[in-house]
């Protein structure tokens, strides 16, 4: 399979097609990529058209330092890209930032998004955590841009996931990918200095007037996100599900392919 990409405030967006069926636009978080939904997407194009997105900085997509990485610049971004593919129904399936960026796009677009499901997902002011936090201050960022390495990201990593018998070499070779080279590392910390909590609080009034299916999904391993997020957006939200694994980590679709692909899948069918 090969990346397609289209054009989106002159710079290129890196996507995957596939499957039949109503479209799912699948958004990754920091530090990852396309790659996350590796496992889940056998599954979910048998009945779906699965479009898994590189976010402008990260992937396969153009790493410019001179726009704006944060939450609601990456809404208008994949909501022009939406648009420029000719697609005006579809759901969303967001992990980590990619669940925010997924909660503004919801509330911006509410006669374009069919349903949204949040997979240890950012909401209201819980995050940033650290170490995105620190990447903000300069000196801080430059010393972390000089210790960046290989060894770091796969603390990063194990730490992420629970199951870490199923950290083997080619996944780290994959997940590391974007990050070993100098564009990959400037354009990940422009995007953790970009981040602002504001975005998603501006927005928190609106959640509670949503009318589409919502799925919250926790692996309640994760050691980044608080599990006060998926409780709070299950109560913000009207008619909300949660569902909890104990098994999971932050990397849950690492951790429980199986679970996830069967979760979201009886959940989609549900709300098509």
């Amino acid at each position: 399979m090969h990346y397609q990409y289209v054009n989106v405030a002159g710079h290129r967006i890196a996507y995957l097609r596939q499957g039949k069926g109503p479209v799912l636009l699948l958004i990754h978080g920091i530090t990852t990529y396309s790659r996350i939904w590796k496992n889940i997407i056998p599954a979910l194009m048998e009945k779906f058209d699965v479009i898994t997105v590189d976010l402008p900085g990260c992937g396969n997509s153009d790493k410019p330092l001179d726009i704006s990485y944060a939450l609601k610049a990456h809404a208008n971004y994949l909501t022009t890209m939406m648009h420029k593919l000719g697609i005006s129904r579809y759901h969303i399936i967001g992990h980590d930032l990619g669940g925010g960026i997924g909660q503004i796009m919801a509330v911006q677009q509410t006669n374009s998004i069919l349903s949204l499901s949040l997979i240890n997902s950012v909401a209201f002011n819980f995050w940033p955590v650290q170490p995105i936090t620190a990447m903000r201050i300069p000196v801080i960022r430059q010393l972390l841009m000089s210790i960046c390495d290989l060894g770091a990201f796969k603390l990063l990593l194990g730490r992420g996931m629970l199951h870490r018998e199923n950290i083997t070499a080619a996944l780290i070779d994959d997940f590391w990918q974007p990050l070993a080279n100098s564009e990959g590392k400037k354009a990940f910390l422009h995007f953790a200095k970009c981040l602002d909590n504001h975005d998603l609080m501006r927005i928190s009034g609106q959640l509670k007037r949503l009318r589409i299916p919502v799925l919250i999904v926790r692996g309640d391993a994760d050691p980044f996100l608080s599990a006060k997020i998926v409780e709070k957006l299950h109560a913000h939200i009207p008619h909300s599900r949660l569902q909890r694994i104990a098994t999971g980590s932050h990397y849950i679709q690492e951790d429980e392919p199986a679970w996830l692909s069967k979760t979201l899948l009886k959940f989609l069918g549900e709300a098509v």
